[in-house]
């Protein structure tokens, strides 16, 4: 038996083809949950759930296509979905829109790119939790869970990126921390209507960062340092299970003491 059984569950993952998506969509359908693979690349969603149905030897999850800041195509999903399943347990908000211009230096950040994307992950964020939770209120329960981070709550460390291509973006730093005050409006804002609403905060993500980059990042860390997908999961499932049923309005930081 899994140690978080989702069995029958409806979990929409938004950026449901992305690196952490695809990773968290397997390990729901693994613990008996029905996985839905949201994401604006309808294909690439549709190959990433054939390879966990393929991998699982079961039909438990599916794609649909959203994108999330598209009022009309949030509301064409949800219809589908309740379709299809009959009801809708949880949204993880998952997705990481962005403009071309996204991840320059601060000094180098022209005020409409600012905006821009502020508007598609925050906006994203904010509309696809609005729909959801309308969705929701009418059902009489349901759960969304923020994708959030630690630079949510902590100020960057800005040597970690020297010597290397990378950096802080500024907009990081101003959504997430947005999205986790988002997080507490929306628990108070809809208090005694059934739903919960708790963000989940990881630390770096592996996804082929430069080594120096890796040596300085990891210097701060209690013991593996930056995390692969997989070391969310079993948080990610304890949030949609029965057991973290009195959670609400949380951020859980999963980043291996990084932030502290």
């Amino acid at each position: 038996m899994n140690a978080h059984d989702l069995k029958g569950r409806v979990v929409v993952v938004t950026g449901g083809a992305g690196l952490l998506g695809q990773c968290f969509a397997k390990a729901i359908a693994i613990a008996g949950g029905l996985p839905v693979l949201a994401d604006v690349r309808l294909d690439a969603a549709e190959d990433c759930s054939r390879q966990i149905n393929e991998t699982i030897g079961e039909e438990q999850s599916c794609a649909i296509g959203i994108d999330i800041t598209d009022k009309q195509s949030i509301t064409k999903a949800i219809d589908e979905i309740k379709s299809r399943f009959g009801r809708i347990d949880a949204l993880v908000s998952n997705a990481y829109p962005r403009n071309e211009n996204y991840g320059r230096r601060f000094e180098d950040v022209a005020f409409s790119d600012f905006c821009e994307n502020v508007s598609l992950h925050l906006g994203g964020y904010f509309l696809a939790a609005q729909q959801f939770a309308s969705f929701f209120k009418e059902q009489g329960d349901g759960h969304i869970i923020t994708m959030a981070s630690v630079y949510g709550i902590v100020a960057p460390r800005f040597e970690i990126y020297e010597n290397t291509e990378m950096t802080m973006p500024v907009e990081y730093a101003a959504i997430k921390s947005a999205l986790i005050h988002l997080n507490k409006y929306m628990l108070h804002y809809f208090r005694g209507s059934g739903i919960r609403f708790n963000c989940l905060s990881p630390g770096g993500i592996l996804d082929h960062q430069p080594k120096p980059f890796m040596e300085k990042y990891n210097s701060f860390a209690q013991s593996k340092g930056m995390l692969s997908p997989e070391d969310l999961t079993s948080t990610l499932l304890f949030l949609l299970s029965e057991k973290s049923k009195y959670l609400n309005g949380q951020n859980i930081v999963v980043d291996d003491g990084w932030s502290v």
